[in-house]
């Protein structure tokens, strides 16, 4: 047994008035992306210089316009990598980067050494501020903490002002916030405020993370609300959000807490990041583009995103990753199968309004195809099975012929252990129902006469076990007199239950294609199609191939 005991309850906030769960979320935040900071030291093999601006110029194809180039001071690659940006002149007029600094003297003076002609930056400086940081780890107490960020901060004023041709931005994070007691972040923030001395004209920038989750995500919302009313200079200040996945929660701690006051988000594409990973930014920008809000990304190559994502992290993207996974938009339920299928066929009355069951957003939005929507293997139904033969391949059966034909898929699938490609659903189909020629074809036919009543009389040549002979019957129409010849013939009672035919391709020379289901004086029924570019020779063959199955 595992032993809870020695876990303890997190403490929620006492906020009776809290004001955001009345809140919605209606309009994109600041984005500022972490990948090749807080992802690429959580990787087991960093990025390579070459790797790290292949994924930067991704990101600023993307749309980001703070982008977080690592930590200079911790490593060559990373100052190199800063100074590449810089000297080569490669960042774009309207991105800025982002440095980390850790609140120590030495640290400070090299990253700022790593910026040297930078047009613009963004300096993220941060010191640990948690209960069990303070005391386990560095020994500190709350005012020697304080005084460590109110040191950084001046340290960082001072070497701006060596480098007048650079316009700063300032950004300071009480790490591991959410395990800080909340006066007291409020402090410790208030005192860096208290430096920087931010205006509406040139803001700075707090950073709440949730640097390890230990919450429900409403509690994160909470801290966030409290510090958001408590923060001097508010209209100066950026409130930011930067949450890890520990709980698996992290998105949706990030969007309660922008409901909460908070107006910027740091985050990784797909939730890369030290244990459990960062908010996942692509899921959080498509859960606001799915709400009708425009997130001010673009993920509409979401296959690219993948691409460049497992080849500079070396690391896989789930298939059932949100948006982004190659399974999250196929169904191999039955039931879903059906649903979609109905309402992409819906759809056509109302092309700008997207409501399809099981979708949430159209995945051609985001690149995607429809093609893999439905896939199907031993759990897909009539549904699957109809939407890949009409999806593909134009062939739309009748309902009854839907339901036969899926048992016929869905026991391939289960015997083979796979999943069944359309290509070869569309193989099964002509194979089992189509212009079957066994026991009985048909060969040749002819209206030997009309009469008064409108009955019309067919004569028609089969083969029957390899035998030729010419049959005769009488009916209110081609198929009907053609199907009482070979009752006649045959000796059994056969009755048209449904009978459907449409074109197969466009043209003047399209081939038809015709269903039918037949019923004999026994309750069999046998389901049989036909194709030819003369709808009447498609509709006789579709009879024989009836007549076929029910013999067999």
């Amino acid at each position: 047994m595992m032993n809870y005991t020695k876990y303890r309850p997190y403490p929620t906030m006492n906020m009776p008035n809290r004001k955001w769960p009345d809140n919605v979320i209606t309009k994109a935040p600041y984005w500022c992306s972490v990948d090749m900071r807080d992802g690429n030291q959580s990787l087991e093999i960093p990025m390579s210089l070459g790797e790290k601006m292949e994924f930067f110029n991704f990101l600023v194809k993307t749309g980001f316009k703070e982008i977080e180039i690592g930590f200079p001071a911790a490593s060559d690659t990373e100052y190199e990598f800063a100074r590449k940006l810089i000297e080569e002149n490669l960042i774009p007029d309207d991105v800025v980067v982002q440095v980390l600094t850790q609140s120590r003297p030495h640290i400070i003076k090299k990253t700022f050494q790593a910026l040297k002609g930078a047009k613009k930056a963004i300096v993220h400086l941060y010191n640990s501020t948690s209960t069990l940081q303070r005391d386990v780890v560095f020994g500190n107490s709350m005012e020697e903490t304080t005084a460590l960020a109110v040191e950084g901060a001046k340290l960082l004023l001072s070497e701006a002002d060596k480098m007048p041709e650079t316009k700063f931005m300032f950004q300071y994070s009480p790490e591991s916030f959410t395990g800080t007691e909340m006066d007291y972040a409020v402090e410790i923030c208030n005192a860096v405020i208290d430096v920087i001395k931010p205006t509406p004209d040139n803001k700075m920038i707090i950073n709440l993370p949730s640097t390890v989750e230990m919450a429900t995500a409403n509690v994160y919302a909470d801290q966030i609300e409290y510090c958001s009313e408590r923060l001097k200079r508010r209209d100066s200040v950026i409130l930011s959000l930067h949450a890890h996945n520990d709980r698996g929660c992290a998105v949706a701690a990030t969007e309660l807490a922008l409901m909460a006051g908070a107006e910027r988000v740091e985050g990784t594409l797909f939730g890369n990041g030290e244990r459990t990973g960062n908010t996942d930014i692509m899921a959080l920008a498509m859960n606001m583009f799915s709400q009708g809000i425009d997130p001010c990304l673009d993920f509409s190559d979401i296959d690219a995103a993948v691409k460049i994502y497992e080849r500079t992290t070396r690391m896989p993207v789930h298939p059932r990753h949100p948006y982004a996974g190659s399974l999250v938009y196929t169904a191999f339920s039955g039931s879903h199968q059906d649903a979609i299928r109905k309402g992409m066929e819906r759809m056509k009355e109302h092309p700008d309004r997207w409501e399809v069951p099981y979708l949430p957003i159209d995945p051609k939005d985001v690149g995607r195809t429809y093609d893999p929507i439905v896939r199907i293997n031993s759990q897909s139904g009539k549904g699957g099975v109809a939407f890949v033969l009409e999806q593909n391949y134009g062939l739309f059966l009748p309902k009854a012929f839907q339901q036969d034909f899926s048992y016929v898929v869905t026991g391939f699938s289960d015997e083979n252990h796979k999943d069944v490609a359309p290509s070869v659903i569309r193989d099964i189909f002509f194979k089992e129902y189509a212009d079957l020629r066994s026991p009985v074809s048909v060969e040749k036919y002819r209206e030997a006469e009309v009469y008064d009543n409108g009955d019309i009389m067919v004569k028609a040549g089969i083969t029957y076990n390899g035998k030729e002979v010419e049959i005769t019957g009488v009916g209110n129409g081609i198929i009907d007199a053609f199907t009482h010849a070979v009752e006649k013939y045959l000796d059994i009672k056969l009755e048209i239950v449904d009978y459907r035919e449409h074109s197969m391709e466009y043209g003047t020379k399209a081939r038809a294609i015709s269903y039918v289901q037949i019923k004999n004086d026994k309750g069999q029924v046998g389901f049989g199609a036909g194709t030819s570019s003369n709808i009447i020779k498609s509709s006789l063959r579709a009879v024989v191939s009836a007549v076929n199955k029910i013999i067999k």
